[in-house]
């Protein structure tokens, strides 16, 4: 147990963002779930959306994440993916 109260208060603060990057880490397994079984592009845009959002914050490394997208944009149609495509 921390003694200090600068040790109790970084105690308080990483029991925060652990519950938070729980939350958003479960958001983003069950959204890579539902994208890989759905292959819509509308799933496959919000697990995209939600893999940005944990690297950002440093939940799963910059590198896993470009794996995770990578693997993500083979799932997508054809079709949509001229559609997305960006602008010049």
């Amino acid at each position: 147990m921390p003694v200090t109260t600068t040790a109790k208060r970084a105690l308080r603060g990483s029991k925060n963002k652990e519950s938070i990057n729980k939350i958003l880490m479960s958001k983003l397994e069950v959204a890579l779930r539902t994208a890989k079984k759905s292959k819509t592009v509308e799933k496959i845009v919000k697990a995209v959306s939600l893999t940005d959002r944990a690297a950002k914050r440093h939940v799963i490394h910059k590198n896993k994440a470009a794996r995770i997208k990578s693997q993500l944009a083979k799932l997508m149609p054809r079709i949509a993916k001229k559609k997305v495509s960006p602008k010049k």
